[in-house]
C-alpha cells in the first residue's frame, strides 16, 4: 500500500485544480492516509477558504520541499492535467520520479507514455466530477462526506462557468444533485468564489474592457491584453484575471475570443470558442498549449506585439477552416 502519496496538479491552478485536489486530499486522509498536495505556483484568493487549501506546498514559494516530496513518493496523483509541460518547472522532477504515476484528466489528448495508469474522460465537465465518480466507486459503502462535497462542486462550477458551459450530460447535474444531498450551501459557495473581488481586480477588468479590447467583426473575434506594466498599476495578484477572456466572447456575434496576459519570460494566453469552433486546435498547432474544444491555452515566447501580429495574421485560414 502506498504511504507516500503527492497529489500534483498544474501551473496556475484554478477551481477545478484546487476543488479535485482538495476532494483526493480529504478522501485519502479518511482512508488513514498522509498525502501531501503539491502547487507549481500560488492560487486564487478567492478559493483559499476552501478547507485544506491551506496544506498545500507551493513550489514557487518551497522549491526543496516539492522536489524532496515528489522524487520520495511512491504514489502521484497527476491531477488536472493532461502532460507533464503543465507542471512548469516541476516538469523534469515529475519525470524523474519513482512513483507510480496515476492521470485524473478531462483534457483532450493525453500523454500516454506519461503516466502508468490513466483514468480520462474528455465528456466530464471537470476532472472534479471525474474525482466524485472514482471515489465513490473505490469506496461505495463511504458517504461523501460535506468538506470533500464542497470542494467538488467548487471544482464542477468553477470549471463550467457556474454551470453554463460543458454541462450538457445530465450526468453532471446527477453528481450536483448528490453533491448538495450532503449539506453543502451553493448559494454561499458562489458568493465565496465570485462576489469577493477587489476593488483592484474590478478596475483592472474595466481597464481590459475600456482600453485593452479589440474587436474584429471580419472574423468574428475579439481579443484582449495585458502587459506586465497593466499588472503592476492594478496591483496584480493571483486570480485577478480569471474569467477575463469570456467578457470578449460574450459580445453578440463573437464567436472566438483571446486573451494575452505578459509574463516575465513569456505570453500566457487563453482561448475561448463557440460551438465547433476548435481552439485547442489552433492553441496546440500555433501556441504551445491545448486544453477543450471550447477551452485552451497556449503560450507564446515573443513579444506582445509579435504575439498579437501572428494571431491576427492566423484569423483568416482559421475563420475559413472552422467555417464560421
Amino acid at each position: 500500500m502506498s504511504e507516500r502519496i503527492v497529489i500534483l496538479s498544474h501551473y496556475n491552478p484554478d477551481g477545478d485544480a484546487i476543488g479535485s485536489s482538495v476532494a483526493w486530499y480529504g478522501y485519502l486522509q479518511d482512508l488513514g492516509k498522509n498525502p501531501q498536495m503539491v502547487l507549481p505556483n500560488d492560487f486564487p484568493q478567492n478559493l483559499k477558504w476552501i478547507k485544506d487549501s491551506e496544506t498545500a506546498v507551493i513550489a514557487g514559494q518551497n522549491m526543496s520541499k516539492a522536489e524532496d516530496l515528489i522524487l520520495n513518493a511512491d504514489l502521484m496523483i497527476c491531477n488536472d492535467f493532461q502532460s507533464f509541460s503543465r507542471v512548469d518547472k516541476l516538469e523534469e522532477i515529475a519525470k524523474k520520479s519513482k512513483a507510480l504515476k496515476v492521470l485524473v484528466d478531462h483534457h483532450l489528448e493525453p500523454e500516454m507514455e506519461q503516466f502508468d495508469l490513466i483514468f480520462s474522460n474528455v465528456e466530464s465537465s471537470s476532472t472534479a466530477e471525474l474525482v466524485y465518480e472514482l471515489i465513490t466507486r473505490l469506496t461505495p459503502e463511504n458517504p461523501v462526506k460535506t468538506a470533500i462535497a464542497e470542494a467538488i462542486y467548487v471544482g464542477i462550477m468553477t470549471d463550467t462557468g457556474s454551470f453554463s458551459y460543458s454541462c450538457n450530460h445530465q450526468r453532471t447535474f446527477e453528481v450536483v444533485a448528490k453533491l448538495i444531498e450532503t449539506g453543502i450551501d451553493p448559494w454561499r459557495i458562489h458568493q465565496d468564489i465570485y462576489n469577493t473581488f477587489s476593488e483592484d481586480r474590478m478596475r483592472l477588468l474595466g481597464h481590459c474592457l475600456s482600453n485593452r479590447m479589440t474587436v474584429l467583426p471580419d472574423f468574428l473575434t475579439a481579443y484582449i491584453y495585458l502587459t506586465k506594466e497593466d499588472l503592476r498599476n492594478f496591483r496584480y495578484i493571483p486570480g485577478d484575471t480569471e474569467g477575463i477572456v469570456n467578457y470578449a466572447l460574450s459580445i453578440k456575434g463573437i464567436k472566438f475570443a483571446a486573451f494575452f496576459t505578459e509574463r516575465e519570460n513569456r505570453i500566457r494566453i487563453s482561448f475561448r470558442s463557440k460551438g465547433e469552433i476548435d481552439c485547442n486546435e489552433f492553441s496546440k498547432t500555433f501556441f504551445n498549449g491545448g486544453g477543450h474544444r471550447n477551452a485552451a491555452g497556449g503560450n507564446s515566447f515573443d513579444t506582445m506585439q509579435e504575439t498579437i501580429q501572428k494571431f491576427e495574421t492566423l484569423l483568416p485560414e482559421f475563420k475559413q477552416k472552422n467555417n464560421f
